[in-house]
């Protein structure tokens, strides 16, 4: 493929559309005597002439209108197909997150954020494990292991896991001493801590956080999920910890009790990610603020 010299087009579209050397000029930032080089060095490429000059005053010829339509329409989309990979599509967005983060804290969230920004069109793509991080089908990202490089990172919070049952176990045990009551009851243990190796690690390490020792003839069952143990738990199969953001403002009054007890900082921080080339990307600022926005209420 035989182009042109880019610059000498450029030049020569800025021209033709402005309809004025000097106008051209300040809008590519250069000289008037450049502008005027580079058309030259594109009329002598093509062997014809696209302007008709007629002492201070200039039209384009036949051949230079047709090129102008030509080329505009090509600059243009290489202007804008370039915008897209650098800064995004405008008015939409592409989210990678966790699927419980997902399905737990952000989609009840979401009319929110319809509400505030109406012309961005969100769309979201759940993830089970460690993300990828391809702007093929990616915007941005919420995730608990940021890359080091090219990259922007905005904390959003810290996890910490309480435990959690449903209204009908509460009832159960709510006049029993604590912690002895849990043990009456299965523990839904799930692998989601940072390193964990061990069955039942989230609970063990639960209890070393508080000073408890685990019994060992209390009942646990196993989940490879957090969302499968939270919906045991709505149930009424168990006890189970869970990130008090992955609580909706509905389970919390209706459905799961927030057990009086200590915390687990698991370690795990959540951050929001973008490439360091959409930091100007006004549709992923507004994400990243509305993000923020919703960790502290």
């Amino acid at each position: 493929m035989k182009l042109p010299p880019l610059r000498a087009l450029q030049c020569f579209e800025a021209v033709a559309r402005l309809n004025s050397f000097s106008k051209a000029a300040q809008s590519l930032h250069v000289s008037q005597s450049a502008v005027s080089h580079q058309v030259k060095l594109l009329e002598q490429y093509l062997g014809d002439s696209l302007f008709l000059r007629q002492g201070r005053s200039f039209s384009l010829t036949v051949v230079g209108q047709r090129y102008f339509e030509e080329v505009s329409h090509s600059l243009t989309n290489i202007a804008n197909a370039s915008q897209v990979i650098r800064h995004g599509q405008s008015g939409a967005v592409r989210l990678a997150l966790y699927s419980s983060l997902a399905v737990k804290w952000l989609i009840p969230r979401l009319d929110d954020f319809h509400q505030q920004y109406p012309d961005i069109d969100l769309s979201l793509n759940m993830v089970t494990d460690d993300l990828v991080f391809d702007d093929q089908s990616t915007d941005c990202y919420i995730t608990v292991t940021p890359p080091k490089r090219g990259f922007v990172s905005q904390f959003l919070y810290t996890e910490k896991l309480y435990p959690v049952c449903s209204q009908k176990l509460w009832q159960q045990i709510r006049d029993q001493p604590l912690p002895e009551a849990l043990w009456q009851h299965p523990l839904l243990s799930v692998q989601y801590l940072s390193g964990s190796q061990g069955q039942a690690d989230d609970w063990l390490k639960w209890c070393q956080s508080g000073g408890i020792t685990l019994p060992d003839n209390v009942k646990i069952s196993y989940f490879s999920h957090v969302l499968l143990a939270t919906e045991a738990a709505r149930y009424d199969l168990g006890i189970t910890l869970i990130d008090n953001y992955l609580m909706t403002d509905q389970e919390r009054q209706h459905r799961f009790v927030r057990i009086p007890m200590h915390h687990l900082l698991t370690g795990d921080s959540f951050y929001f990610v973008y490439k360091n080339n959409a930091a100007k990307q006004s549709d992923i600022i507004k994400l990243g603020r509305w993000l923020k926005q919703q960790c502290f209420e």
